[in-house]
């Protein structure tokens, strides 16, 4: 383990990099995914693997890894960003999402790539992990979430409220009391529900208290503002998979650690990260003995905080030079 404060002299993202194949994939109906590929089309194959659940692939995500190096492969998970029906949670679980991106490894023809995840983007690298070890030549975790009932009540039950419980108070009062003592279940039922206007009061209740807490590090300026619809589809997922346990048994990522392949696996949490807490990337390492955990100080939730940001492209470029 290692403990990392900021550096005066910290590593950028890459220069901006087009794509240099995109196409949207059939994984079956209704869901057709974006994918695309940056890079050098002969280097380290990794997929980047997005939170969420419900928001998507960005340009910036292409920039984490050296472009002459790296065969990145991005996609945008059903119903997410450009993958088509947006918003829709038809056939939209996690069991469907890691089958989606075996399909996407056998269609861009890849015998063994990286994984490299933050938040949610993390639960699925390990998920996809333990199903096909095979197929992983190594893993860049973020922000680990392990998906268990403890960090989703730290969420929206008992946990970041304490410290912030003015953003919290906002929160709450979407909700009608009755209903307050399971905000997930209420919250999904609004914005599941037909009353249009529930539906936006709600999902903007959820992302406005989300950002808080992911966003509590950022200047208030740098929070750029939601497109109302994209913001209604991407809670639509969110509160979708949250309220069904993100489809997994509890516990069901430490229980199962066994099944993690023997590949490099590095760690990187931010200490001060309030949406994810450092407890699950703590609990992962002690499961994966062989794994790397490095702790960053100044760190919080967001990749593109300045020190994690750094962090994460010395451990692309850390692995570029291993795997070469």
């Amino acid at each position: 383990m290692q403990v990392e404060s900021g550096r005066q002299s910290m590593r950028a993202l890459y220069p901006e990099i087009a794509p240099f194949n995109a196409f949207y994939l059939d994984v079956g109906p209704p869901h057709r995914l974006h994918v695309e590929e940056a890079g050098n089309p002969g280097g380290i194959p990794v997929v980047f693997l997005h939170g969420g659940p419900g928001t998507g692939c960005n340009e910036n995500h292409r920039r984490y890894f050296d472009p002459a190096r790296y065969r990145v492969v991005l996609f945008d998970q059903r119903g997410c960003h450009r993958s088509a029906p947006r918003g829709s949670v038809e056939d939209n679980t996690t069991q469907r999402l890691l089958a989606d991106i075996e399909r996407i490894r056998l269609h861009l023809n890849i015998d063994r790539w990286v994984l490299f995840g933050g938040s949610w983007g993390a639960t699925l690298g390990l998920l996809y992990a333990q199903q096909n070890p095979g197929r992983v030549l190594a893993m860049i975790l973020r922000g680990v979430f392990l998906a268990r009932r403890a960090e989703l009540d730290w969420f929206a039950r008992d946990g970041a409220n304490r410290i912030f419980p003015d953003y919290w108070a906002d929160f709450v009062q979407s909700v009608p009391e009755s209903q307050r003592h399971d905000l997930v279940a209420a919250l999904h039922a609004h914005v599941h529900g037909r009353d249009p206007e529930a539906k936006r009061r709600a999902a903007r209740a959820w992302s406005t208290w989300a950002t808080r807490v992911t966003t509590y590090l950022l200047p208030e300026a740098s929070v750029e503002e939601e497109d109302p619809d994209r913001m209604l589809d991407q809670v639509a997922i969110e509160t979708h998979y949250a309220y069904h346990r993100y489809f997994i048994a509890e516990n069901h990522i430490l229980a199962s650690a066994v099944r993690l392949p023997d590949v490099p696996t590095r760690i990187i949490h931010g200490r001060r990260d309030l949406t994810c807490t450092l407890e699950g990337s703590w609990a992962l390492h002690r499961a994966a003995p062989r794994s790397e955990l490095l702790i960053v100080n100044e760190g919080g939730h967001l990749a593109g905080e300045p020190v994690m940001t750094d962090a994460l492209i010395a451990a692309t470029d850390d692995l570029a030079s291993r795997l070469s």
